[in-house]
Formats: C-alpha cells, sequence, structure tokens
C-alpha cells in the first residue's frame, strides 16, 4: 500500500476505524434496541422523531428486513467477536428473532409475495407490488437463518430470492402504471440490488447459479446502465440498454450510482478483478466531480445528465444514505486500489464527504442521525426514522467503514512494522 502521498493516511484511517466503530455500538444500535421494539405485537416502529419517541405505527416491509438484516448480519461477523460479548451478540440476535418471527406470520400474501406495508398488529396495509419487499426479506432471512441455526429462515429466504428472479423481468407485475409497448424503460434498482443480494445470500445458493447472477449483474450495471456516451450510470435505460432522452432517461440519482459501485467492487474482490475494482473506482470519482454541490457541499440527491431541469422537487437535498453509500464505496477503494494517483484522488474525495457527513446528519444530542437536510446543509425533518429511512444505511455503513479502515491499518502495519 502506498502511503507516501499522504503521512495522514495511516493515522487517520485508525482513528476513523475507532469512530465508526464506537458509533456503531454505543450510539446507533442501542438507539433502535432502546426504541423500534414493539413488544405488543413483534416487529419493530421505524416511525421515530428526533427523540426515539413513536410518531405512526404503521410497519413498513423493507425497513422490517432491513432491521431484521442488520442485527443477523452483526451475528454473522467473526470481526465483531473481540469487540463484542456473547451477551450482546445473543441480545442482537434477539432482535432479530423479534421481526423474523413477526415478519414470518404476517410479511407474505398467501402466494408468497411480501407486502409493502402492514398494520401494527400485522395486518397488509399496501398491495405486494414492489418487488424490492422481496429483496430484503431474502437478505434478512438468509442472514438470520445463518444467525440462528433456522431452517424455515432458510425457506423463506430462498422462497424470496426466486420471487426476485421470477419477476426481475417485470418488477411491478399488474401493479405497474406504465403503458406497455409505448416507452419501455429498465430501472437500474433491481439489477445492482440484484448484486449484492446474491453476495449476501452466497451460502446459500448453487456456485453455478451465484456466478451466472453476478455475472449478468455486472453487464447490466456496467454495459446496460453505465453509458459511454454520456459516461454517466443512467438510472433508466431501454430493455436493449440504450439510453434514451427524455426525464427517465437521463435521470442520475448520485447514491445509487455510487453504491452499485460498490457492490461491483465487491464482485471484482471476489474475482480477482482488478480491472472491474478499478472501472468502478473511477466511475466513482467522475460521480462526485459532477454531483458535489460547489456552493454548499454534499452530494445533490437527483440531477440530470444534461444539466436541465429534473422533475423531481427534492432534487436539491442531502440525504443520510447517499453520503454513507459515498464513505462506504470510497473507502473500500482506499482498501483495493493500489496504484498510488487513485488512491490518493479517493482518500482526497473519502476527506472531504467524511468532513461533511459527520459535521451535518450526526445528532451529538439525541443520538442516531438525521436523514433529510436542505440545499444548506440545514436539518429539514428532524426524524430519525420513517417510511423509507430505518436502521440499516447508517448502522451498515458504520460497520462497513470501520472494517475497511480496520483492514487498511493492519495492512499499514504488516507492511511497515515500525508504524
Amino acid at each position: 500500500m502506498t502511503t507516501d502521498f499522504a503521512p495522514d493516511f495511516v493515522t487517520l484511517a485508525d482513528q476513523y476505524k475507532a469512530q465508526y466503530k464506537n458509533t456503531l455500538l454505543d450510539n446507533v444500535l442501542p438507539f433502535w434496541q432502546n426504541h423500534s421494539l414493539d413488544q405488543q405485537f413483534g416487529g419493530y416502529f421505524t416511525c421515530l422523531d428526533r427523540t426515539g419517541s413513536v410518531y405512526d405505527t404503521d410497519k413498513f416491509i423493507w425497513l422490517q428486513n432491513r432491521q431484521i438484516w442488520t442485527f443477523s448480519m452483526l451475528c454473522n461477523q467473526p470481526a465483531l467477536q473481540p469487540a463484542t460479548s456473547l451477551m450482546q451478540r445473543a441480545d442482537w440476535l434477539k432482535t432479530a428473532q423479534h421481526g423474523a418471527d413477526f415478519l414470518a406470520e404476517h410479511g407474505r400474501d398467501k402466494q408468497g409475495n411480501w407486502y409493502f406495508s402492514l398494520n401494527q398488529a400485522g395486518q397488509p396495509l399496501t398491495q405486494p407490488y414492489n418487488v424490492f419487499s422481496d429483496c430484503f426479506a431474502a437478505m434478512a432471512f438468509s442472514q438470520y437463518a445463518l444467525a440462528a441455526g433456522d431452517d424455515t429462515a432458510k425457506e423463506i429466504a430462498l422462497q424470496a430470492y426466486n420471487n426476485v428472479l421470477r419477476r426481475q423481468e417485470n418488477p411491478k407485475g399488474r401493479y405497474s402504471k406504465t403503458y406497455p409497448g409505448t416507452r419501455p424503460l429498465k430501472s437500474l434498482a433491481l439489477p445492482m440490488i440484484l448484486a449484492n443480494l446474491s453476495l449476501e445470500m452466497e451460502w446459500l445458493l448453487p456456485a453455478d447459479q451465484l456466478n451466472d447472477v453476478l455475472a449478468y449483474t455486472e453487464r447490466e450495471v456496467m454495459g446496460h446502465f453505465l453509458s459511454e456516451e454520456s459516461g454517466f450510470l443512467h438510472e433508466h435505460v431501454t430493455p436493449e440498454g440504450t439510453t434514451i432522452d427524455c426525464y427517465e432517461g437521463r435521470l442520475l440519482n448520485p447514491g445509487h450510482s455510487i453504491e452499485a459501485m460498490w457492490f461491483m467492487m465487491a464482485i471484482g474482490e471476489r474475482q480477482g478483478n482488478l480491472s472491474l475494482i478499478e472501472r468502478a473506482t473511477q466511475q466513482i470519482l467522475k460521480t462526485l466531480e459532477f454531483a458535489w454541490d460547489q456552493q454548499h457541499g454534499g452530494l445533490f440527491y437527483f440531477m440530470d445528465i444534461k444539466g436541465v431541469p429534473v422533475q423531481q422537487l427534492e432534487w436539491d437535498q442531502k440525504l443520510w444514505w447517499v453520503h454513507l453509500e459515498t464513505l462506504v464505496a470510497l473507502s473500500m477503494a482506499c482498501r483495493l486500489n493500489p496504484q498510488a494517483q487513485t488512491l490518493k484522488d479517493c482518500w482526497h474525495w473519502y476527506k472531504k464527504v467524511h468532513d461533511y457527513t459527520w459535521s451535518h446528519f450526526t445528532d451529538s444530542e439525541q443520538g442516531e442521525w438525521y436523514g433529510y437536510l436542505n440545499r444548506q446543509g440545514e436539518v429539514l425533518i428532524p426524524l430519525k426514522g420513517g417510511k423509507w429511512k430505518g436502521c440499516f444505511h447508517v448502522p451498515r455503513a458504520m460497520y462497513l467503514c470501520w472494517q475497511q479502515f480496520e483492514q487498511i491499518v493492519q495492512k499499514a502495519a504488516a507492511t511497515n512494522p515500525a508504524r
């Protein structure tokens, strides 16, 4: 690892490692364990105000499953064992089971499709129109099955995963509002999440199926959605993978683009594919140059690739998950890229995004993180959880960045024992 360009590299990496670790274990996880568990019906409350008080009791399947995943995933990490006690991990598993039992009973219709939302008691509110409910169910129950040794959870995970594969060509099915045939478009969201989901479920999937799905997602993301003409990752392209000049076709979601690239880097690392890692890294850097708000700092939520006005009225908001996924991507890029100039560029951007993110989204008084800022970086909505924000992006980023910097520091120590 080359560190001559930045004397502070390993020193700061060591500090960041501790910052992420302590925030995860002492701040973020206790916030959700103390405030979100529904002791009456099971599952979790996700609509939490700044202090953690519940302001709505509806339960959204994405967020229920994401919280099951978070606590199950942490139970399954050998790297955490020196830093946590058996009692703490048992408590995490109990928290995961609290959601898994609730969703196993209430989360699906009779055909096995996952609803979008339930009321507090578990009665369905919104039809199973959204395939991402199935995606996050597969992620959650896969990790829970591994943590708990639960064969029923394993079956639920595989059934949900097969739902995703079955529906990927027509994700919303009969619930789609699009008129067929006039302007068919496919969305980046599904292949990018399928890449991450399949890596999550590696322990459950046959090797040939896993390799086929990962190859498919790489072709889709890096071939169809990454445009040679614009140089950016489009949110929507035609079924053939060509861009189209309409507001949907020109849409750039910087958070999605960068998150998708760390999924690609994870595939590249698994395969030993340095070329894929380098391509993904350069795409992250290109997106950051384009999407960074030069006036107020932070990353825009939506942009038009041609620079014309976008249709999303919230385009200039600064969102927690966009910045956290960027920190994951950049810390991973710093670990995986040995080339000095690439590492220098990634480190420059990492510190820039880190400083903005930690100074604007954290709540030093009440714990956890704010989700929504205006363009100027002021808190727009002081919630800690809602319909879209739950126990996922913050703890996942805390854990992943902690682990990236842990490995960077360990590698530096092995390379230069006198450091």
